[in-house]
């Protein structure tokens, strides 16, 4: 028995070492084509001396035989802006790369711009080259690349940006002490991760609804296009946890700041204001403005004095608008809808605070004014708004035709919540898409008060709230589907 064994495994072993000893055989056929996952790598817009996100492809062995690739290598040569990593060993060129029957390897490319001066995105292009029993194989790689204003660690004096090309923003920047920073029309500001817009004295962003000034976080691919977080500083405390910037961040001190048409997107936290300022104006009047997709708050205002209207605050992880630590604030025709689905949002739309608490100890702040008039303030949570006080400072507040998501058996009885509807859906168009607007059945359609609306008779979209039989509640007017703006 022990015998019969020992030669079953002498047998097996031979076998092993036959099929072994084995020449692995290479198709040499001329007419043989590998597969490729995709026939073209395209890059969106890449910013000059800034390099790309890694894009990848696979190559594959369809055959019954092993191939060996007797070459790989970028067309361009060491002139291209492409740079390789192929099948994990980095480097533009491959020689003798096998691949098994069946099996695939992967390449993964990058591409870095060179400034050229010029304004207009310019088309990048090169190609990988396979090189297979004589035969010859690509895959094109295809590249955006524009030209940019690159700021880093600046302090800025005062000055004018125009819309000549883009802004780039790394590391974050100041606007310095008593010095101003002017946007014109149109201006795209992208931020890298991590870079926040710090403003000490004055910034005015001049946007029209024509060319409304965009400030973005600076990956423009399709899948970061409403992704929250991608900008916005922040600094590690002594206890390990962070403390989020906003994206822009108005300092003490920094006065008569205005914000007109601006599109605001997917930063940690869209504005931040901090203290009174030193002037009897508002810190920010902020108008006819998007601010969108941020992981904690659209607005975090501080004791401080800020002025909206006609502005959309749409999809945080957090308080949307957070009015804290008392101050004074006005908000006239906004919508803040926040339906954000990436995490269970526990905190409502909107909250209003009137203390700080360090410790065990309370300081109490007076808010002297938060008014809301003719806005939306829904959401997907059942309560949307918070009151939060305590005894020994202001708390004065005040709702004015208002469509509120909230406890209306508390909130319907409260003299402050004159001629507002509660709990009834404002049937936006695509909250999913940021799309604010209401439909022809809505009930915020032709409810608000004319007196209001009169000081702001256009919505976000230019359109005449007074189109039709009266006003509507929120930012944007509903409007006849094909209908011309008044």
């Amino acid at each position: 028995m022990i015998k019969r064994k020992i030669q079953f495994y002498l047998l097996v072993i031979f076998c092993l070492v036959i099929i072994s000893c084995q020449k692995e055989k290479f198709t040499t056929s001329g007419d043989f084509k590998l597969q490729f996952s995709t026939d073209t790598v395209s890059f969106d817009t890449i910013f000059t001396s800034i390099g790309s996100v890694t894009q990848r492809f696979t190559v594959k062995n369809p055959g019954k035989y092993s191939v060996r690739i007797s070459r790989i290598f970028l067309a361009g040569g060491e002139k291209s802006p492409f740079r390789l990593n192929i099948n994990g060993v980095g480097g533009n060129e491959d020689h003798d790369v096998t691949i098994s029957s069946g099996d695939s390897i992967y390449i993964f490319a990058e591409v870095t711009v060179d400034p050229t001066g010029q304004n207009n995105p310019m088309i990048i292009k090169d190609s990988i080259v396979f090189e297979l029993n004589g035969n010859i194989q690509d895959v094109n790689l295809t590249a955006f690349g524009q030209d940019v204003h690159l700021y880093k660690d600046d302090v800025l004096t005062t000055q004018h940006w125009e819309n000549d090309k883009p802004y780039l923003i790394y590391n974050s920047i100041l606007v310095g002490s008593s010095e101003t920073l002017t946007i014109d029309p149109g201006c795209r500001i992208y931020f890298h991760k991590g870079a926040s817009l710090f403003v000490k004295g004055t910034l005015y962003v001049k946007g029209t609804f024509e060319e409304p000034v965009k400030l973005l976080g600076d990956r423009l691919e399709k899948d970061y296009a409403d992704a929250p977080g991608q900008w916005g500083a922040w600094k590690v405390l002594e206890d390990k946890s962070k403390y989020i910037y906003g994206g822009i961040h108005f300092l003490k001190g920094s006065k008569d700041n205005t914000i007109d048409y601006a599109v605001i997107k997917n930063a940690n936290k869209g504005i931040q204001l901090d203290s009174i300022g030193v002037s009897s104006n508002p810190v920010l009047v902020l108008s006819n403005s998007r601010i969108e997709n941020m992981t904690l708050n659209c607005i975090d205002a501080r004791t401080t004095k800020l002025k909206a209207f006609n502005c959309i605050f749409a999809n945080s992880g957090s308080y949307s608008v957070a009015l804290c630590f008392g101050g004074n604030y006005e908000f006239d025709h906004c919508t803040v809808a926040n339906y954000f689905r990436l995490n269970n949002r526990k905190e409502p739309a909107l909250i209003l605070n009137n203390y700080y608490t360090y410790g065990s100890t309370v300081y109490a702040y007076d808010l002297t004014k938060a008014y809301f008039a003719n806005c939306i303030i829904y959401g997907s949570m059942d309560n949307e708004i918070a009151l939060d006080n305590v005894e020994g400072a202001q708390f004065n507040y005040r709702f004015q035709n208002c469509l509120l998501k909230a406890n209306s058996s508390v909130f319907s009885k409260d003299p402050a919540f004159l001629g507002s509807i509660f709990n009834k859906d404002p049937l936006f168009t695509d909250i999913s898409k940021n799309d604010c607007s209401i439909d022809s059945l809505s009930p915020a359609k032709n409810v608000g008060d004319r007196n209001i609306a009169i000081q702001f008779p256009t919505d976000l979209n230019n359109y005449s709230r007074f189109a039709d039989e009266g006003p509507d509640l929120g930012a944007l007017e509903w409007k006849p589907s094909g209908k011309k703006k008044e």
